[in-house]
């Protein structure tokens, strides 16, 4: 073949270009190329062929170059992509400059399956200290806090890079960013913007409560546009949550949930959040918080309209205080771990009101013995599923669709919850679970005492 183009019009989406790679010749469109995006070797090739009668030659792995091709034409990484090392596949998609291309395939959330979620890689940390906190991305890139350093894992787990802050322990860690973090502490003043990537901290966020006393992080969330921190007082007289421009330059917007404590006006609703989750179907913002005393555990649950700075629900706990809540918009549902029971239980967000239970998912025999067989369980949901620590193990629970004229009326208010253990037999069991997130199409685990994150992924997946 004397020409690389095999159209008369080269700016047609169906010219056809030619190219010799590692010697083997390979024909595709110039519609395809050009899907590698306008500053990739991809594109610049295939411009260039319009004007060169001779076949651009390409002095790389002929077969490598078939899988990314494919990738061009699908989206999808074809499966004898599974016959290579992973760090061939990404250092040759760098070279042709389409490794976005390639994260988006392998980290697709699309692609997470949790019935086939199997342990499948450790990612160690320099160091001796525990993990504190955990924080994930939308591709699959993991950032970890373990003392006063926060260590980061890149979206292939390949790349590590680890840089020292001024916290003595993160105990809240959340990406704002691909390479900027929001971190605090319960025990140090102030929420910082960190820059991973440069190693400074670009802000350093407070809020000026009362008794002008420097103000501790609680807990950190967010939405698409705000930046949500929990903030108490370092004298514990005083909370709020206070919401930050995301987009912009992280500057205060407004602040909800302010409470002024004066000795005995305590109670359950003034205890500062512990826990923010953003629940995108309803436009609101979940906090909880709970407090252990001599009577026991007892907690808050608030839904906050958070233009309206007003809450919409509130449940304070008492007999059977949540170790842990979370909130899922996919079904919606909430659901919590009771302490005492450990017992999982769910409130459906649709028929929300001040009448509203919690229903058990388990056996409730369990409460009467009280012995905080939930404390320290973890509940965290993806999607449509929840998942849920007891100690080494994880569990799955799943709505199960069922035919409402086969199942009668009094199936959970017409819901049914399917609960799996998740894992092998050699992945059950081990130290307690502390830490649960989620991350393109992984699952990442801490586990107490422990100085490494455990992945789990599919179980058929080769990368």
């Amino acid at each position: 073949m004397n020409s690389s183009i095999e159209s008369q019009n080269p700016k047609s989406e169906s010219t056809i270009v030619t190219l010799n790679v590692g010697g083997e010749l390979f024909q595709t469109t110039q519609k395809t190329l050009t899907l590698a995006g306008p500053n990739s070797f991809l594109s610049t090739i295939s411009s260039s062929s319009n004007s060169n009668s001779d076949v651009p030659f390409i002095d790389r792995d002929p077969q490598l170059f078939s899988i990314f091709l494919s990738l061009l034409r699908t989206g999808i990484l074809p499966l004898k992509s599974k016959n290579f090392h992973f760090h061939d596949l990404i250092s040759e998609s760098q070279f042709y400059g389409i490794e976005p291309i390639l994260i988006n395939s392998l980290s697709n959330p699309s692609q997470f399956n949790p019935l086939i979620l199997q342990k499948s890689l450790l990612l160690p940390l320099n160091g001796r200290d525990s993990i504190s906190a955990i924080s994930t991305t939308s591709v699959g890139s993991v950032h970890v806090a373990h003392g006063s350093k926060i260590t980061s894992f890149d979206w292939s787990l390949s790349r590590k890079s680890t840089i020292l802050t001024e916290f003595v322990a993160v105990d809240s860690l959340l990406a704002v960013a691909p390479d900027v973090v929001a971190a605090g502490a319960t025990d140090f003043c102030g929420l910082q913007i960190i820059d991973l990537e440069k190693g400074f901290v670009r802000q350093c966020l407070n809020w000026e409560n009362s008794t002008r006393s420097s103000s501790n992080v609680q807990a950190i969330g967010s939405s698409n546009e705000h930046l949500f921190t929990s903030f108490e007082s370092s004298r514990r007289n005083s909370n709020a949550i206070v919401v930050y421009d995301l987009l912009g330059d992280f500057r205060p917007v407004f602040e909800i949930a302010r409470n002024e404590i004066y000795g005995a006006d305590f109670d359950s609703s003034t205890i500062p959040a512990t826990k923010l989750s953003w629940v995108s179907s309803y436009n609101m913002l979940m906090a909880s918080g709970s407090h252990s005393g001599p009577t026991g555990v007892v907690g808050c649950i608030k839904l906050w309209d958070v233009r309206s700075g007003n809450v919409v629900w509130e449940m304070k706990e008492k007999v059977d205080c949540f170790a842990d809540v979370a909130v899922s918009s996919s079904l919606p549902c909430m659901f919590k771990v009771g302490t005492n029971s450990g017992e999982v239980f769910f409130l459906d967000l649709r028929n929300l009101g001040s009448e509203s239970e919690w229903v058990c998912l388990g056996n409730l025999t369990k409460l009467i013995n009280s012995k905080k067989e939930g404390l320290g369980c973890k509940v965290e949901c993806h999607g449509s599923d929840v998942f849920v620590s007891k100690g080494g193990d994880i569990e799955l629970w799943s709505e199960v669709l069922v035919d409402s004229s086969l199942s009668g009326e009094n199936v959970l208010d017409g819901r049914v919850f399917r609960r799996t253990l998740m894992g092998r037999a050699k992945d059950m069991g081990g130290d307690k679970i502390t830490n649960l997130r989620f991350g393109g199409n992984k699952m990442f685990a801490t586990r107490k005492d422990q100085q490494l994150v455990e992945v789990w992924q599919g179980a058929t997946e080769g990368l």
